[in-house]
């Protein structure tokens, strides 16, 4: 609990001003509503002519006015004085209302910024582990839970709380047992609603959990909607989502029936206690103990008390809903986010690439072992290697996308690990295997690298990426709007344009991860003779399985079973006879027949 409070606590910075003088229009509030039923009482009591319990500074007041035949005929005075007051207590909510919302709203800003921020500087490997999915549905249901908590419920305690303490101080003045009657609800409410707090936040969990993998599910299935259209599984995926959804369904009809119980008790508890005080108020005035302007005034205190007494009974059961949201952000907030070492240094500048030993493992199984590879400055360097052999592993590793526990990668002679990870991948360009695009216009794609970026430039690493053609043809040119993914582009446009981005950097170490799989051999080539050119001076390491895409390296490793099987030029590889030369005479023989 208290970690909720904290965690509560360091979201509310910002939004605590608008709170707190929401709290305090409440409590104006409070106090003009309560004003209200005193009027009425005493003079109902003075028009019947029953003082024996009016007091004495409000005998000496109406004396003052002109006495009771005054006041009967000025009745409208007191009615007026009524809708002042009225009219104070709908002022003071409006300002509630008003400073509550600014809070709500103040507060689910912060928590999104907050969330999105920390987000972004996690861990690679984080990412692996939990659903986009589901982290949109915490940064989305669960802070909005949590701020419809806090306005609509938390704040309103202190409405509540002070509605019932003054009502009940109120209602003691007037009678006693009639007033302790009516605690005896006040506790059985309180004690039920405990009882279902813990059985409403067990099922919320669940039914958090499912709606996060049925977000999961649809996410999915949107962004691979091609893979699905095309594999002709839309039935199996609808089955897929339908099965997900009936869960979730019937989960929430499992809460909503316990919710349903809790409040139909409430209502219940609610409607004996109007009953019971009407009756035992009417009694007791009958017997004289009550004057009738006392039992007017106790009814009115009774209304005001027992929105408040139900209401504090689900502030209580939705505690546990929000409780289990403010777990889900906390997981996100708690989650270690990148870091560098204290005496993390610059950049050291450009220099020979080493891996010594380098071993790695996913999960229990390394899929890199003892790795060794030394990478000259201003080499090109080939990667070649069956599918699971660790090629893109390795460059993941050499970007610092996933920290490294066994072996050493440096750059001109410096860890990586001692390196700040902004200025290492600052440095390093990296065209991913499957490129990801936003849905942004074509331009805004390519210079997304950079902060500021001239025409100039972007015209330059266009024309390297051989994406000029395909831009000509588009007929908003550079200004197409690139659809999620890059859905609107083919697969080769977006290798293209994700090379395009990454040249626009000009960065001295550049990698290529299998990027140019879905362009044709003659623009493979013609992309290969721009990069050679572009980066003259500059570290290029491609991976590919297309031998023909690497054999003009400097130095080609093989990788086999996450272990360096071979390495040296195509020549020298081809003359070796190993596995190299095995794929090479495979894909030509394959070129041959085509």
């Amino acid at each position: 609990m208290k970690n909720k409070i904290s965690t509560i606590s360091f979201f509310l910075k910002g939004s605590k001003r608008y709170f707190a003088l929401a709290i305090v229009f409440v409590f104006f509030q409070v106090i003009f509503d309560l004003i209200n039923p005193k009027i009425m009482g005493y003079t109902v009591d003075y028009i019947v002519g029953d003082l024996s319990q009016t007091p004495a500074f409000v005998l000496n007041m109406a004396d003052e006015l002109g006495g009771r035949d005054y006041i009967l005929s000025h009745l409208w005075v007191l009615a007026i004085v009524v809708v002042i007051i009225g009219l104070l207590s709908a002022v003071s909510r409006y300002f509630f209302r008003l400073f509550n919302s600014l809070g709500g709203e103040s507060l689910a800003r912060r928590m999104r910024n907050i969330l999105f921020e920390h987000i972004l500087k996690l861990p690679y490997k984080w990412h692996d582990i939990n659903k986009t999915g589901d982290i949109i549905q915490r940064c989305t249901s669960d802070v909005d839970m949590i701020r419809n908590f806090i306005q609509d419920q938390l704040v309103s305690v202190f409405r509540m709380t002070a509605t019932i303490i003054l009502a009940l101080f109120f209602m003691f003045r007037i009678h006693v047992g009639l007033t302790l009657c009516a605690c005896v609800f006040i506790v059985f409410v309180v004690a039920y609603s405990m009882v279902f707090h813990g059985k409403v936040g067990e099922k919320f969990e669940k039914v958090d959990a499912e709606e996060g993998r049925l977000s999961a599910t649809a996410q999915e299935n949107l962004a691979g909607v091609r893979v699905v259209r095309a594999f002709g599984r839309e039935m199996y995926e609808r089955k897929r989502f339908e099965k997900a959804n009936e869960v979730y369904i019937n989960h929430w009809v499992e809460m909503m029936s316990i919710l349903a119980k809790f409040w139909t008790i409430s209502d219940l508890v609610r409607n004996v206690l109007m009953v019971s005080v009407l009756s035992l108020g009417a009694y007791f005035t009958i017997k004289g103990q009550m004057s009738a302007g006392q039992y007017v005034s106790y009814i009115a205190y009774n209304m005001l008390v027992i929105q408040p007494i139900v209401g504090l009974g689900r502030v209580i059961s939705e505690m546990s809903k929000s409780g289990v949201s403010i777990d889900r952000l906390k997981y996100i907030v708690d989650s270690d986010a990148e870091k560098d070492l204290e005496d993390a240094v610059d950049f050291p500048g450009y220099g020979d690439i080493s891996f010594e030993n380098v071993s790695f493992a996913y999960d229990e199984e390394n899929v890199l072992k003892n790795v060794d590879m030394t990478i000259k400055k201003g080499q090109t360097v080939g990667i070649l290697g069956g599918t699971g052999s660790g090629k893109s592993t390795l460059m993941l590793l050499l970007d610092g996308l996933y920290e490294l526990k066994e072996g050493k990668i440096s750059i001109n002679g410096v860890d990586i690990s001692k390196i700040k990870k902004d200025e290492l991948r600052k440095h390093i360009g990296f065209v991913l295997q499957e490129p990801y695009l936003f849905s942004r216009s074509l331009k805004d794609n390519i210079s997304i690298a950079c902060d500021e970026v001239s025409d100039e430039q972007i015209e330059k690493a266009v024309d390297t990426a051989c994406l000029k053609p395909a831009i000509s043809k588009f007929k908003e040119g550079y200004e197409t709007y690139v659809g999620e993914r890059g859905v609107t582009l083919s697969g080769g446009q977006k290798q293209r344009t994700a090379i395009a981005q990454m040249l626009v950097k000009e960065p001295k170490i550049m990698i290529f991860d299998d990027s140019l799989s879905a362009v044709d051999s003659k623009t493979d080539a013609t992309i290969r003779k721009g990069l050679k050119k572009a980066g003259e001076d500059a570290t290029v390491i491609i991976i590919s399985h297309r031998i023909t895409t690497i054999m003009g390296a400097d130095q080609i490793y093989v990788l086999d079973g996450g272990k360096v099987a071979e390495c040296g030029n195509h020549d020298e590889l081809v003359k070796k006879g190993g596995i190299y030369n095995e794929i090479f005479n495979l894909q030509r023989s394959v070129q041959e027949e085509a």
